[in-house]
């Protein structure tokens, strides 16, 4: 199992010394002591409204929202991420899990034929640490999506680099989503494009970002990766989990992106929620222990597998 010190984080510059005691526990706990983060999932009520949680295959206990705490609350897992009305509804009742707040959200509803994505801000910083101060919950830190491409990017770049900054002042860690997306995007999953987001997440001065796994022609998208997590420098990158895959195919990948590519992790939902909770809460532990513990995949199917 991999493991770190207090003295091997490397604090950004513009976090203040009074709340550095702060943001090295945050990392500390969010990575489990390994700076290698599990990130379960649980924005996509937004993102894909209920297209995740409602239908053929899908359980129906995935359907209510406390799914995704009940998950949260019996796995091992860094954090939790989700938005601040979910935290605020159900929080009381899952008071230790460790949160991380999704500050912006947007459906899928127009497409981008029709318009070049746009995620807005729901909330600034202070209310975040208000949050934090009046619920009494673990909020660890915050999460914000950015389209690259985009003709909105702009103003989603200008959104977080301030809410990295100010998230930095209460010593809250930043997970950034990044994905290259809009009229002026050819090839979403293209390997050197990827990688531009990821050095993109490093020069907004966010801890982590999340990336879609490449596809490249020729050369396996493990090789591949390598460029992302390169291009990242000392932002640590981690694989968004993607769309309900077979767990034995899901953990070889995961396991690939860790130790051939060198991502520092996974931010995985549907490949978690879409199952009944204890299948979900295996897989869970399976997703971490390849994560964090160094698992091979074949211990990872035996936690998945209950044997």
């Amino acid at each position: 199992m991999v493991s770190i010190k207090e003295e091997d984080i490397k604090v950004p510059l513009d976090v203040p010394q009074e709340a550095r005691e702060t943001y090295i526990k945050n990392y500390m706990e969010i990575t489990q002591n390994t700076g290698r983060l599990m990130l379960f999932a649980g924005d996509q009520k937004v993102e894909h409204l209920n297209d995740d949680f409602f239908g053929e295959g899908v359980p129906a206990d995935d359907n209510d929202p406390e799914h995704l705490f009940k998950i949260a609350a019996s796995s091992n897992i860094g954090v939790f991420a989700t938005q601040l009305g979910l935290i605020a509804r159900y929080g009381m009742d899952y008071p230790d899990i460790p949160y991380l707040v999704k500050i912006n959200s947007k459906s899928h509803l127009v497409k981008t034929k029709d318009d070049d994505p746009f995620s807005n801000q729901w909330y600034d910083m202070q209310q975040v640490a208000q949050f934090r101060e009046n619920s009494g919950l673990n909020i660890t830190g915050i999460g914000y999506t950015i389209y690259l491409g985009s003709k909105y990017e702009a103003e989603m770049l200008y959104q977080a680099a301030q809410l990295i900054y100010e998230a930095h002042q209460y010593g809250m860690l930043t997970v950034l989503w990044i994905y290259p997306r809009g009229t002026a995007v050819e090839n979403e999953k293209d390997p050197h494009l990827i990688a531009g987001a990821t050095g993109v997440g490093a020069c907004l001065n966010a801890d982590f970002v999340k990336v879609n796994y490449p596809k490249a022609e020729g050369i396996p998208a493990e090789e591949a990766f390598k460029e992302s997590v390169l291009a990242a420098g000392r932002t640590k990158v981690v694989c968004a989990g993607g769309s309900s895959d077979d767990p034995e195919a899901f953990l070889k990948k995961l396991y690939a992106q860790i130790h051939v590519s060198g991502a520092e992790g996974n931010a995985t939902g549907r490949n978690i929620h879409q199952k009944p909770l204890d299948e979900a809460v295996r897989m869970c532990n399976a997703i971490n222990a390849i994560t964090v513990e160094d698992a091979s995949v074949e211990d990872a199917l035996k936690i998945y597998n209950n044997e």
